[in-house]
C-alpha cells in the first residue's frame, strides 16, 4: 500500500504553530529587550530605581498574560464581525468591554 503524504498548506502550518505556542509555557518576549523597556518607562518617573531579577520576571509574566488575553478577546471581536483579520477597532472594542478606558487606542493620536 502507498502512503500519501499529507499536504501542509500554509494555513495548516500556521494553525499548528499557534497551537504549539498556546500549549507552551515559555515566555515569548525576549528578556533583555523587555527589561530595557521596563527600565525606560520607569526612568520617566524616577531615575534611581533598581530591580530584582524576579521582579522583572514577574512583570514580564504578567505582561505576556495580559497581552495574550487581550489578543484572544480581540480575535473574538473580529470573528463576531465575520472577519478573520483583527483590526484596531476590534482591540478598541475588547478594551472597552474589559473596562480599560485608560488604555483605549485613539486612531487620531496613534497611541
Amino acid at each position: 500500500q502507498k502512503k500519501y503524504a499529507v499536504l501542509e498548506t500554509p494555513l495548516v502550518k500556521i494553525m499548528r504553530a499557534i497551537r504549539d505556542l498556546q500549549r507552551s509555557t515559555d515566555l515569548l518576549i525576549r528578556k533583555l529587550p523587555f527589561q530595557r523597556l521596563v527600565r525606560e518607562i520607569c526612568q520617566k518617573f524616577r531615575a534611581d530605581l533598581r530591580f530584582q531579577s524576579a521582579a522583572i520576571g514577574a512583570l514580564q509574566e504578567a505582561s505576556e498574560s495580559y497581552l495574550t488575553g487581550l489578543m484572544e478577546d480581540t480575535n473574538v471581536c473580529a470573528i463576531h464581525a465575520k472577519r478573520v483579520t483583527i483590526m484596531p477597532k476590534d482591540m478598541q472594542l475588547a478594551l472597552r468591554i474589559r473596562g480599560n478606558r485608560n488604555l483605549m487606542l485613539d486612531a487620531n493620536n496613534n497611541n
